[in-house]
């Protein structure tokens, strides 16, 4: 019970993105099947809807601005600040975060205690693993947008674009700036919400009776 405790929001979140994707991916083999049927062509399996570009496409465009709203996030607010925000450091004050780590501390990660090249990458680890998913889900939206719009053109008996083309193609790019304007804004007004509002028990909310100029949580 107490591992349960401890990793409750994890646990939590994890379970709703398993119920998340099983939901999509039964009604975007729904959705597919229909479109392909209208445009001429045939219902596929729903373990060749997997390979499709369409689940491909569907799936990595959304992962895609959700990983680089956190990694840009994570950059930013080492820089910036918000005065009054529960998301900004304190542009008044040194931060815990902003010390150096200290090796003799107990139970500091292996990679402080081993110091160096492994502690330069270490410290910046965060931000390189978002900006390396955010990139390796926009090659894997780019592959599944190219297979379905490729699919499309073929129903049509037009011709076909090769990735390099397909990069120019405004349909990739209106599929990544539609998703990364809501991560933006959503971003935005919790930065901006937190100065104002409050959410008593939420660690990402100041304290109900902080006054609204106070930075950090």
């Amino acid at each position: 019970m107490k591992w349960l405790k401890n990793n409750s929001l994890s646990i939590t979140l994890l379970v709703l993105f398993l119920f998340s994707i099983v939901g999509q991916i039964v009604t975007g083999h729904e959705e597919h099947n229909q479109e392909m049927q209208q445009e001429g062509g045939v219902a596929i399996s729903m373990s060749d809807y997997l390979t499709s570009g369409h689940f491909f496409q569907s799936t990595f465009e959304n992962w895609e601005s959700e990983f680089l709203q956190m990694a840009l996030f994570v950059v930013l607010t080492m820089f910036l600040y918000q005065k009054g925000s529960s998301e900004s450091k304190d542009p008044e004050k040194q931060e815990e975060v902003d010390r150096e780590p200290d090796a003799n501390k107990k139970d500091a990660p292996w990679p402080v205690r081993k110091g160096g090249l492994i502690l330069a990458i270490y410290k910046h680890s965060l931000c390189y693993t978002l900006f390396l998913l955010f990139i390796l889900s926009f090659v894997l939206h780019w592959y599944g947008s190219l297979k379905d719009y490729n699919e499309e053109e073929a129903l049509k008996g037009l011709p076909q674009e090769t990735a390099m083309q397909y990069l120019h193609n405004s349909r990739l790019w209106f599929e990544s700036f539609q998703n990364w304007q809501s991560e933006f804004l959503s971003v935005f007004a919790i930065v901006v919400l937190s100065i104002f509002l409050r959410q008593k028990g939420s660690p990402q909310s100041k304290p109900v009776d902080a006054p609204n100029f106070e930075t950090g949580e």
